[in-house]
């Protein structure tokens, strides 16, 4: 079972370097073979669905349909909480971070539910 966790250092400034020298290397015409498997991923099992827990200064979020193990993120705030479940979906298939707006993950309504756009 897998088990990924993201927290707000986890997203560092050297990563978001290294993930932008990666995309910059690359070219914008080749993509990571994560973004194809998230895009099936989705097409397939349909959106990921979290539960929120707070606990002290933050909240935690853990998904319930994740089919390769469970993700586990945390913010301070709604925005960084967002943003953070997103990376950590990014994550679970190995896309960097600057492919974010090419994976094209969003929030569904009001729900906890993550789905491509």
């Amino acid at each position: 079972m897998l088990c990924l966790i993201s927290n707000p250092s986890a997203m560092t400034f050297v990563k978001q370097i290294k993930d932008h020298l990666i995309k910059l290397l690359l070219g914008k015409s080749i993509v990571p073979r994560g973004l194809f498997e998230l895009d099936q991923y989705f097409r397939l099992y349909g959106p990921i669905r979290f539960v929120h827990h707070k606990e002290k200064d933050a909240t935690i979020a853990i998904s319930q349909n994740f089919r390769y193990g469970s993700i586990v993120t945390s913010g301070k705030d709604e925005k960084e909480l967002d943003a953070n479940i997103k990376d950590a979906i990014l994550t679970s298939f190995e896309v960097p971070s600057s492919y974010a707006k090419e994976a094209k993950i969003r929030k569904e309504g009001a729900e906890e539910v993550y789905a491509l756009a």
